[in-house]
């Protein structure tokens, strides 16, 4: 069956690091896009980032560009989350999500275009 499982999460002080991962099993992983979604106490799930087949196509949040990279390896059937310089304000569970899509198709930002999720990590930043 089908299996996306999160790992990485943590504590971690404003301005450090951390990279998740999501290791997969149960599908054909270098023929699904992948992304990345979070969601904080009281909000609503929100887009992140995702990756095409090979990598070659990447899409982020504004609120991560230029500090989040998305990447993967296809063959371990991976993706990761690399976060640098990590605000409070990126608190959240984090999800990986898979999608079945033709390689030119457009990155979906959207979570119900998803339709495999992993069970999530939790990443707390403190001030």
């Amino acid at each position: 069956q089908v299996q996306l499982v999160e790992s990485g999460g943590g504590l971690v002080q404003a301005g450090g690091s951390l990279r998740l991962s999501c290791a997969t099993s149960g599908f054909t992983f270098s023929t699904y896009f992948m992304g990345w979604f979070r969601q904080a106490p009281g909000k609503e799930r929100e887009f992140v980032a995702a990756i095409g087949w090979n990598a070659d196509r990447t899409s982020y949040a504004d609120s991560v560009k230029g500090r989040f990279t998305i990447s993967r390896d296809n063959d371990k059937n991976t993706v990761y989350l690399q976060m640098n310089s990590l605000k409070p304000e990126d608190t959240a569970v984090y999800y990986c999500a898979a999608v079945l899509r033709w390689r030119s198709n457009p990155l979906p930002r959207e979570g119900a275009e998803y339709a495999y999720w992993g069970q999530g990590t939790q990443v707390t930043v403190s001030a």
